[in-house]
């Protein structure tokens, strides 16, 4: 009864080397819920690292919104120790209730496995997403209208939070993986929200079943998954070479050459505007394709816009893409801190008592005489980093007013190209 195993464990291995890049990280952490994607992951990780040599570790994230997750953080790590492995359970107890409980769940999973990960000097960590999870994206994707981003679904690959993400299951069905732990004889526990309906993943799962017979079934969704990361491959390509001709960054702002910004395609038009948004706010999330249309249509009129923290606005055939400060009007840190997520000051000796970086604002730049001499909007100065001392300013580098002090942006606080992580 036993002889299939051999083979079908064997494919699994295969597919999961091949999901690593074909070969196991030296150091790897892998994402533990206790469920049974994530179990066989484990399960198939270890046999692996036993082989190799290679360190494993594992994590579990209790997100406290359900009273059996603390028993399965428990079992996990009981499971964990059976095989010789570091275990550590995290907790989140942050909800306030507001918005989106399983986006800011997501969120706080992430973030607190990379803050794990760079702890325990784990570069890489792999997660349990199946083809099952990629197919009910691209159809969750589909019904929002996306794009070929949106489409490419889960990436095998990502980079966030100063850690690389494998998905090394994506090839996998959920079904195989619950075979592969039935032959093991492990346990698994099953998730009671993966059967409700309130929930709209559990309702694109529960459609799929009536999909199937038009051929629109798991194996097709994922095929259109890889498609469009094939695509989007070739566009950021496109992107990247259009950067590199008519991208600058200039005092911490974005600026485009306008006419040929406005020659390239729809596409790479709004992906170039993607980038320079995403290098000023450093958000995790792009704004939604309509506003970003919108920016691009009011720019080609000469229209000045503001969207996701950033202004932009059309200025002697450049477009200038910068900091709004409404959006850090308010922000102070000591000098010695991180301002805005990416800049920090540089005193010529020691930092002077009480000393504060904050936005420039109007006042600042009024004690700045030589400003106009930069050739640079007048708004995009008003949000760059200043150092002050109560109020008075003692240095304003970006407007010319250095006084010795240097600012830098940190190069840790960059924004990526890679998408968003999903799921």
């Amino acid at each position: 009864m036993t002889a299939p195993a051999a083979p079908a464990d064997a494919a699994l291995t295969e597919g999961l080397l091949s999901g690593l890049g074909g070969a196991l990280p030296p150091r790897l952490g892998v994402a533990v819920s206790g469920g049974g994607d994530s179990m066989a992951l484990l399960s198939l990780l270890h046999e692996l690292a036993t082989a190799t040599r290679s360190h494993l570790e594992t994590v579990t994230v209790d997100h406290g919104l359900r009273p059996e997750a603390a028993e399965e953080a428990a079992m996990v790590a009981r499971h964990a120790a059976r095989l010789g492995l570091a275990h550590e359970t995290l907790h989140w107890r942050d909800w306030d209730g507001q918005g989106n409980l399983q986006n800011a769940a997501r969120e706080a999973r992430y973030r607190l496995m990379a803050d794990w990960a760079v702890r325990r000097g784990l570069p890489v960590v792999a997660l349990g997403h199946t083809a099952d999870d990629q197919a009910e994206t691209v159809l969750m994707r589909l019904a929002r209208r996306s794009g070929v981003d949106g489409l490419a679904a889960m990436a095998p690959r990502s980079e966030r939070f100063g850690v690389t993400w494998l998905r090394p299951l994506l090839f996998a069905r959920r079904a195989a993986l619950r075979d592969h732990l039935r032959r093991a004889g492990l346990h698994w526990v099953e998730d009671p929200s993966n059967d409700d309906p309130r929930y709209a993943r559990i309702k694109t799962r529960q459609s799929l079943d009536a999909l199937a017979p038009l051929g629109i079934d798991v194996e097709t969704l994922a095929e259109v998954a890889r498609n469009m990361a094939t695509a989007r491959a070739a566009l950021d390509a496109q992107t990247d070479r259009a950067a590199g001709d008519i991208l600058r960054m200039e005092a911490g702002a974005q600026v485009m050459q306008a006419d040929a910004f406005f020659a390239e395609p729809e596409e790479i038009r709004r992906r170039l505007m993607l980038r320079a948004l995403g290098q000023i706010n450093g958000g995790a999330y792009p704004p939604r394709r309509g506003p970003v249309a919108a920016l691009i249509a009011g720019l080609a009129e000469g229209q000045a816009a503001t969207l996701a923290g950033c202004q932009a606005l059309l200025r002697r055939g450049e477009i200038w893409i910068f900091r709004e400060y409404n959006a850090v009007r308010d922000l102070r840190v000591p000098a010695d801190q991180l301002w805005d997520g990416r800049w920090r000051a540089i005193p010529p000796e020691g930092l002077p008592p009480v000393a504060e970086l904050r936005a420039l604002g109007p006042e600042g730049l009024a004690q700045c005489p030589d400003w106009r001499s930069l050739g640079r909007p007048r708004a995009a100065l008003l949000s760059t980093p200043a150092i002050w001392q109560g109020p008075r300013l003692l240095a304003a580098p970006l407007a010319g007013l250095d006084q010795k002090w240097h600012v830098r942006r940190e190069s840790g606080a960059e924004w990526n190209k890679t998408a968003p992580l999903s799921h």
